[in-house]
């Protein structure tokens, strides 16, 4: 089992028989410092490096909340990719997955985990835009991010996606708040979608005022979204 792997006993290949045993053998690798306990029934084998012992990466210390049976069911959010997009510089010790229903928290080494419940399907092509998208609907709650550059950053990674990528982001926004829909159709405007952008345009109240604090410069055409 290579070092920085969070497994358990079903991965290590040994006959249902043994598990017991094996599970035993576990605990005094843990009392022995050969092996970290993350969780229940969940181990590592922690890395040595100058700069001491390294966790397994976040991805891997979630992996069985994210896969199971080869197919996605949850994903990455909050804090882990806003940072990865560029969002902001923060860090923290808290991991949030989306998913499809509703998960009590956790806790697994030092990390928090919560879940946040997504109504879209969960899937590889999805999880991009569902990320991009949750960066929208918290545009406000971004730490260590002033508004107007975050949506500046966001108009950056939703115009880089490809035509089809932006429709589906299109008919994903539409399951989110109302907020999130004004601001991804009116980035979607910006970007010269307009068709997308109408059709979103179309699932909002026309006299709804949303709060956002965006000028002029970031996103010229905030106004004819209602947003201010």
């Amino acid at each position: 089992m290579e070092s920085d792997r969070v497994f358990s006993v079903a991965d290590l290949g040994l006959p249902n028989k043994w598990y017991d045993n094996a599970r035993m053998k576990l605990s005094r690798l843990e009392k022995q410092g050969q092996v970290v306990k993350v969780s229940k029934g969940k181990y590592y084998r922690p890395r040595q490096t100058v700069f001491g012992t390294l966790q397994p990466s976040r991805e891997e210390t979630v992996k069985d909340l994210l896969i199971k049976n080869g197919k996605p069911i949850g994903y990455l959010t909050g804090y882990t990719t806003w940072n990865k997009m560029g969002l902001t510089s923060q860090i923290s010790n808290l991991i949030e997955i989306g998913t499809n229903s509703h998960r009590n928290r956790k806790r697994r080494g030092n990390y928090d985990i919560r879940f946040t419940l997504q109504p879209n399907p969960i899937t590889r092509t999805n999880i991009p835009l569902l990320q991009i998208l949750d960066a929208v609907k918290a545009v406000k709650a971004i730490p260590d991010a002033n508004v107007n550059d975050t949506v500046k950053r966001l108009i950056t990674l939703i115009g880089k996606l490809a035509g089809k990528d932006i429709k589906r982001l299109s008919g994903l926004a539409e399951k989110y708040t109302p907020q999130t829909r004004a601001l991804a159709g009116a980035i979607l405007e910006f970007d010269g979608h307009v068709q997308q952008a109408e059709k979103l345009k179309r699932t909002l109240h026309p006299a709804t005022i949303y709060k956002i604090g965006i000028s002029e410069d970031a996103l010229p055409n905030h106004k004819n979204w209602n947003i201010v």
